[in-house]
């Protein structure tokens, strides 16, 4: 089994997959490398597509105190990633969570970032709800050390953006539930209460994202309100980022649609290895 470990001691459980330019895939919390292979089947025909498991999630390892888990955390375990197989630079696609982290990365390491993929970002982003959504996530860990991470999938992993992909994909859907109920129950609300639960603001960045030049494409579904006003105000705000929306889709766009996401970030990455991905002036 192969690992690397990041700055704090912390074991990360990666996979490798084909050769050529690397591109890391960072997950979401519902899902873990097993989430991207629709993509690494796809990408590993030109690519070097490397998968991790975050820390929290299993066979990586899972931290005791939620303090071992942050935004900081997460992006800078990406970093890890790169160190530790020798990567100078990759393109880095990240969903959800995973897109949060990819975002703090281009923002924090950019020069390490050949471009970002930020697809589904943005759930407590808006100020107008942030606050609650931080509170939902320190009741959801609770709900989690309580009653287990498999009866938390059966109700949070039907939410209302994720209902899409059990109507377009039954099969697909009931493997996502298996993936997700088979997490650490401790990782699992350590991640909920010391990432989601304490993350900032995407709003609270503007001067950032605005001096974070890496080609970057916002991916968002339509049916996924959450993340569409944050995806309109990323767009606006980096100078080098794109938008496409997905048509009656929701959170688990890769999954959805994988065809479809698969066709947009490998024309994303063709146009910047080509040189043809402008920043904006105005």
């Amino acid at each position: 089994m192969s690992s690397i470990t990041t700055a704090d001691g912390v074991n990360l459980y990666y996979e490798e997959t084909g050769t050529g330019t690397p591109v890391v895939f960072v997950h979401e919390f519902a899902g873990d490398s097993r989430s991207w292979e629709p993509q690494v089947r796809h990408f590993a025909r030109r690519y070097r597509c490397i998968t991790f498991n975050a820390r929290g999630y299993p066979p990586s390892a899972v931290p005791e105190s939620s303090d071992s888990y942050s935004q900081d955390h997460a992006r800078d375990d990406i970093l890890a990633v790169l160190d530790g197989l020798d990567i100078a630079q990759a393109h880095i696609v990240g969903l959800s969570m995973g897109a949060f982290a990819t975002l703090h990365f281009g923002i924090r390491h950019g020069p390490r970032a050949l471009s970002l993929v930020v697809a589904g970002c943005g759930y407590g982003a808006h100020p107008d709800g942030y606050l609650e959504f931080q509170a939902h996530a320190r009741e959801n860990a609770a709900l989690i050390r309580t009653q287990g991470i498999a009866h938390f999938a059966s109700t949070y992993g039907h939410g209302p953006g994720r209902v899409q992909l059990k109507a377009k994909d039954p099969r697909g859907f009931a493997e996502f539930i298996r993936i997700f109920s088979d997490h650490s129950d401790l990782g699992s609300a350590n991640t909920m209460a010391g990432y989601q639960g304490r993350r900032s603001s995407l709003y609270q960045l503007t001067d950032l994202l605005r001096a974070t030049t890496t080609p970057t494409l916002i991916v968002a579904g339509d049916e996924d309100e959450p993340t569409l006003e944050p995806s309109l105000m990323l767009k606006r705000t980096l100078p080098a980022a794109a938008l496409a929306v997905l048509p009656n889709s929701g959170h688990v766009l890769n999954l959805e649609e994988p065809a479809l996401f698969n066709y947009l970030v490998e024309q994303f990455f063709q146009q910047v290895e080509s040189g043809r991905w402008a920043v904006r002036t105005a």
